[in-house]
């Protein structure tokens, strides 16, 4: 029986002082992921004592199940590795907008550890003050360890920012919070296939139930972002995807469930099936 979902959602109740960026970097979760979780909470000033969705359960994307997945609206990097060992995800920083993290099929061609960087042409042009090549320390944006991929001048990588984990702040790249570089790091070989998609509707099985997960889109992410709120857009082609991959347990949709969690797009697994 398929199951397409790994972890599981918890709560957090807001102490005094809390924000939830902190609250997300506890919790190994990003930004965006938090706030659209927890609908209506003010992401710097909670309230204290307010009890906190902590999404930590996640449908896996729809995309073959080996080397490392990252899903661009969801923020969120799958680490399949090999053999039959657990999925491990992660929450991750990709490019803004103009310096999007490209779509498509790469792989890891080498790994640096204490790496020194050298600015590409391109942040150069935007930057001209920088210098030719940042020594590792403090100051270096890409931490302590860095992965190239196969695509030039793009690299996975850890940060001294850790506040832009969950966001669309980097120049392309794809960033992790140092402790999580560390760990993807020792575990991923030189060769693994990366795979970038765009999967703001996510569908899975488990346990004979259908389940679905909505993100907000790239752009609604951006605007919520910068205005802490957006008017959620209908999903395009949700109702035949949802038909296609229910097959002969179409009868069984929840629709109206199915409504809500467009509506909401909370980036939780929400089961659509009765």
């Amino acid at each position: 029986m398929a199951n397409d979902i790994i972890g599981g959602n918890e709560y957090y109740q807001v102490k005094e002082g809390d924000t939830l960026l902190e609250i997300a970097r506890l919790h190994d979760l990003g930004f965006i992921e938090i706030v659209s979780a927890n609908p209506g909470v003010d992401p710097w000033i909670p309230d204290t004592g307010r009890t906190i969705l902590l999404p930590s359960e996640h449908i896996l994307p729809d995309a073959p199940r080996r080397g490392i997945v990252i899903n661009r609206p969801e923020l969120r990097l799958y680490f399949y590795g090999g053999g039959d060992g657990p999925v491990v995800t992660y929450p991750i920083g990709v490019g803004r907008q103009g310096r999007e993290t490209p779509l498509g099929s790469t792989s890891v061609t080498a790994k640096r550890e204490s790496p020194t960087w050298t600015p590409p042409p391109s942040i150069r042009a935007e930057r001209p003050e920088l210098p030719v090549t940042v020594p590792p320390g403090p100051e270096n944006p890409l931490g302590m360890f860095a992965m190239n991929l196969g695509w030039q001048n793009y690299v996975i990588h850890g940060t001294n920012k850790p506040y832009g984990i969950g966001r669309r702040v980097s120049s392309g790249c794809i960033r992790l919070y140092p402790e999580d570089i560390e760990r993807l790091f020792y575990t991923t070989e030189i060769g693994m296939p990366v795979m970038v998609v765009d999967q703001a509707v996510k569908l899975g099985w488990t346990g004979g139930e259908l389940y679905m997960e909505i993100h907000p889109t790239v752009a609604e992410g951006d605007e919520l972002e910068e205005k802490g709120w957006y008017m959620p857009t209908p999903v395009p082609g949700l109702k035949e995807r949802i038909f296609t991959t229910a097959g002969k347990h179409a009868a069984r949709i929840d629709w109206p469930a199915v409504a809500r969690a467009e509506q909401a797009k909370r980036g939780i697994p929400i089961r659509i099936t009765q």
